[in-house]
């Protein structure tokens, strides 16, 4: 018995593909663009949006989505509401309070203000000059996002 549902569960693994998204933090993926040029990609999220929680479940799950941001990209997750200052590109990016319990990470702010507003979620393509190639401010599901990534692979 244990032998079967071994067997199953080693199928059931290579056949959904289990695709493991490798993200980095700022500092790390500043360090690998110097060696190997890639864009970076940044996701500005919080913890209680519930279009971000659906792009983390579903987006960033799919088996291609994953593969191109593997591939192509430098995928950095950015918690808006993140307290820990954040040096990147020889700037320190700090939280901003803006009342009791709230507030916003100006790196946040800068890569996901659209039109003069912060929206979650945001996505920010960023080249090596630290350029935004690309920046959506809205839920994006897989299929769009693997049209964009095509897209978004080709820039640099």
């Amino acid at each position: 018995m244990n032998k079967k549902v071994l067997l199953l569960l080693l199928f059931l693994c290579g056949f959904s593909g289990f695709a493991q998204l490798k993200t980095y933090t700022f500092s790390e993926a500043e360090q690998l663009e110097q060696q190997s040029p890639k864009p970076i990609f940044v996701f500005v999220h919080t913890s209680w949006c519930k279009y971000c929680k659906m792009m983390e479940n579903s987006t960033f799950k799919n088996t291609e989505v994953v593969q191109l941001l593997n591939d192509h990209f430098y995928f950095v997750s950015l918690d808006a509401e993140q307290k820990t200052p954040i040096t990147f590109k020889n700037h320190t990016f700090k939280f901003k309070p803006k009342g009791q319990n709230s507030g916003v990470h100006e790196l946040a702010e800068e890569l996901g203000t659209v039109d003069g507003a912060i929206t979650y979620p945001t996505f920010s393509i960023l080249d090596k000059n630290n350029t935004i190639l690309l920046q959506i401010s809205e839920y994006t599901d897989a299929k769009t996002m693997i049209t964009l990534l095509k897209e978004a692979a080709t820039f640099h």
